[in-house]
């Protein structure tokens, strides 16, 4: 390992490896500092759904844009992402009609191709689909999935190729500072000097922030997926859907399988050991999440059970993440606590904090709104509308 850099980032998931090559292609000198393999923890078991509905204009503009690269990736960053154009519902009761239409406004007035659709011509999308207490849909017709592998070691080559290095089998012990500035951060490699570090571990960022006396309010939740082999009639894909009547998403995946999961926030109440959590889904989430499936699909009553796996979320009080400089002018930075939908978000994530680092006197994205101090100030970001958690 070299023996000094610029920018030290330490975690080699997809926000560690989007921020490498948004600075490196900016010219400055990275080192990605990953204690396991490139996308080998949380982001390699995310559910890489790209969608653009959130009720807050910057993250709104942040999906788009990470539908934008997704859509010409090879050009933008080079390699594959693996992404699947498939269309995105999102489901709502007649409760949340009006936050829906107010939602969509909002997207389409930011250049997102989106419309509100009435329940009845759902099941021509989605065939077998039970419009039961459904009011209204959100219908994307751009979005779809991604690899959640290919896409980080895309963006980990991009980054090298522009000059950072990627570190694999390198964990960090200690964040360095002298007068108040960072110096380094001490690994198992040796020590390596740099003027700036960025916290992207994810799940682990609390860890990390404490190496720099922080307590980061950012907690490990354990998140499962099911995954089923649909009926042979229905074997063509189907669009990505969430539906928050049943509080549940599927979205299909090669092969003629679907994965399906909860978007119950009470799931991530629990923190977990990021390193000790259990990779494999349980037998009851498994039949919990097929009877919701079922319940909006009929005919999947029908798919067998291909078991299911577990990953991690980087959940923080508002299930929004802390991107910022702490403290401030010391050369620290945290990019973690996404709560489950950083991926969409990661190629502006990475601009973002390229501009931070670089303090780019006129940003393409305000990283204000996701500073730290927002939890001791009471303006948490929260989704607008009941059923927008997470937007």
């Amino acid at each position: 390992m070299k023996q000094s850099c610029e920018v030290a980032i330490i975690g080699g998931g997809i926000m560690g490896c989007v921020t490498a090559f948004e600075l490196a292609r900016r010219g400055l000198d990275v080192v990605v500092l990953e204690k396991g393999v490139v996308g080998g923890g949380a982001t390699g078991r995310s559910s890489a759904i790209v969608r653009q509905h959130y009720s807050h204009e910057i993250t709104a503009r942040m999906a788009l844009y990470g539908l934008r690269v997704f859509e010409r990736f090879d050009e933008r960053v080079g390699g594959e992402s693996g992404f699947v154009r498939r269309g995105f519902l999102l489901l709502v009761p007649e409760a949340d009609r009006s936050g829906l239409q107010a939602n969509v406004a909002l997207q389409r007035r930011l250049g997102i191709r989106t419309e509100v659709l009435p329940a009845d011509v759902l099941p021509a999308l989605v065939p077998g689909l039970d419009p039961g207490g459904l009011a209204a849909a959100a219908w994307e017709e751009d979005s779809g999935y991604a690899d959640p592998h290919m896409t980080t070691q895309a963006y980990a080559a991009a980054a090298r190729r522009h000059g950072a290095a990627v570190e694999q089998g390198v964990g960090v012990t200690g964040i360095a500072f002298e007068r108040e500035r960072v110096r380094g951060v001490r690994t198992s490699a040796g020590f390596l000097r740099s003027a700036a570090v960025v916290n992207c571990a994810g799940p682990w960022g609390a860890q990390v922030g404490a190496l720099a006396g922080l307590d980061l309010p950012i907690r490990a939740a354990r998140i499962q997926v099911a995954v089923f082999e649909r009926p042979p009639a229905y074997r063509r894909p189907h669009p990505v859907v969430l539906d928050f009547v049943h509080a549940s998403y599927f979205r299909p995946e090669t092969g003629g399988l679907s994965l399906v999961g909860r978007i119950d926030p009470g799931e991530a109440a629990a923190a977990v050991d990021p390193d000790d959590y259990g990779g494999h889904a349980d037998d009851a989430f498994v039949a919990d999440v097929g009877d919701r499936w079922v319940r909006r699909v009929p005919p999947m009553d029908e798919s067998r059970s291909r078991g299911g796996y577990a990953g991690l979320y980087a959940v923080t009080p508002d299930w929004h993440p802390i991107v910022d400089e702490i403290p401030p002018g010391s050369g620290h930075f945290t990019c973690a606590g996404f709560s489950g939908h950083g991926f969409k978000l990661a190629p502006a994530v990475g601009v973002m904090m390229a501009q931070l680092v670089t303090a780019d006197p006129a940003p393409e994205f305000d990283a204000a709104p996701f500073r730290l101090s927002r939890f001791a100030e009471g303006k948490p970001v929260r989704g607008a509308y009941e059923y927008s958690i997470t937007g």
